[in-house]
């Protein structure tokens, strides 16, 4: 658990390619909240995390649709 005085660390993966909606498929940010993510306060990050998990849920559904 992170203590509230310790930065949230960053998702990213060193997998850095941006799809077409400029989402990274590593850690599924946008190229915005990539920039933003050094200058981000715990609220922010907390955020952007739950915008990651939408996206890499919505990623997973449309591949594995795709793939039936």
């Amino acid at each position: 658990m992170i203590s509230p005085d310790q930065p949230i660390p960053s998702p990213c993966i060193r997998h850095c390619c941006l799809n077409e909606d400029d989402i990274c498929v590593g850690c599924f940010r946008s190229l915005t909240e990539v920039v933003s993510w050094a200058d981000a306060d715990n609220a922010a990050r907390q955020l952007i995390l739950g915008n990651t998990e939408y996206r890499r849920l919505a990623y997973q559904q449309k591949y594995r649709d795709s793939t039936r």
